[in-house]
């Protein structure tokens, strides 16, 4: 049998209570950023642009996000490099970026083992007392030591540290926590759901598949990481995908029989899910964006399928970008809650 959603769960303090570990890990983002912030705070100071590298390379987890951000900014190349080990070319010319944020995987480390003997410049994010940091040690390497595993957060002083060697855009720490911190008030459980716009798109994915879209790389990057929660969540298919690959999705969606009963298969695993739209909004007003956009809304609404929006205009495209990702994961988490699938929360 495919689980009911029970909105009643998500205002039941005794069920929030149950799940408090995954809502407070949420709630604690801001506070994450500020810590990172805070450790890195000396090894930054003594950090100066010295010759510009030839090319950054980006490893570890996360890499794809340090890439979102630096691509339209960066005067050199980059790459964010999936694999074990580094590309072929990568040598001392070269800035290697690690984050390590667990200080311990075996394919890391692995990459940062080799960017030492290839005598590359390398910057590693990772606690102190890791293996990665171990591997790090050499006279053209930084760490930046981490006390947390949040990606993000790590991902905040990785930037910084670009920034002072001259490749990247300023970062502002604070600004990203303080945005992390606004989403949890707007989210926290002791809001209802009248007034809780996570909640609200939990309740309105409720029986949906739900179709994350995100415009900018920035808003693409947190829509499959939203993608990700919600599927870990509820245990349901969620996709996140550009529009091109959304809109056949959408399209082939019928429209609603106004006469059908909507409770007469509910308990039928066989029953048909329709999408539900969510898109990412960061402000960017790029046409090409707007036109994607448009014709995802158009096509949604033509079949009667529910457009929700998450939307985050003001501050940094960092800061938009934490309060985009934060926003959709409180979304997931109160998805699970209310299919009482919140076991899978981990």
């Amino acid at each position: 049998m495919r689980e009911q959603f029970d909105d009643a769960r998500l205002d039941d303090s005794e069920v929030l209570q149950a799940a408090d570990e995954h809502l407070r890990d949420l709630a604690e983002a801001g506070a994450r950023v500020r810590i990172e912030a805070g450790a890195a705070a000396d090894t930054l100071a003594v950090m100066e642009r010295d010759s510009e590298p030839r090319a950054i390379v980006a490893a570890g987890s996360d890499a794809r996000l340090l890439r979102a951000v630096l691509e339209p900014w960066c005067p050199v190349p980059f790459v964010a490099w999936p694999g074990p080990s580094l590309p072929g070319w990568a040598g001392a010319l070269d800035l290697v970026t690690v984050l390590a944020p667990e200080g311990g995987d075996e394919q890391t480390a692995s990459a940062v083992r080799e960017a030492v003997r290839r005598g590359c410049v390398l910057i590693t994010a990772c606690p102190s007392h890791s293996v990665v940091a171990e591997h790090a040690a050499g006279r053209h390497s930084k760490i930046l030591p981490t006390q947390t595993p949040d990606t993000l957060a790590v991902a905040v002083v990785m930037l910084q540290a670009l920034h002072r060697l001259g490749v990247g855009p300023e970062i502002d720490a604070d600004e990203v926590a303080t945005r992390l911190d606004e989403v949890a008030i707007a989210c926290s459980p002791n809001t209802d759901i009248a007034t809780n716009p996570a909640k609200d798109l939990a309740l309105a994915l409720a029986d949906a598949l739900p179709m994350v879209w995100g415009g900018s790389v920035l808003a693409a990057r947190a829509a499959r990481r939203v993608a990700e929660a919600m599927r870990r969540t509820s245990g349901r298919p969620a996709l996140a995908a550009d529009s091109r690959h959304l809109l056949p999705v959408l399209e082939a969606a019928k429209k609603r029989d106004v006469f059908a009963d909507p409770f007469a298969d509910a308990d039928s695993p066989n029953a048909p899910t329709r999408p539900g739209l969510l898109i990412l909004d960061d402000g960017t007003e790029e046409p090409s964006v707007r036109e994607q956009r448009g014709r995802l809304v158009a096509t949604a609404e033509s079949r009667d399928i529910h457009v929700k929006t998450i939307s985050a205009m003001d501050g940094s495209e960092m800061a938009r970008y934490a309060a985009l990702l934060n926003t959709g994961r409180y979304a997931a988490a109160y998805l699970g809650i209310g299919l009482g699938t919140g076991d899978r929360q981990t």
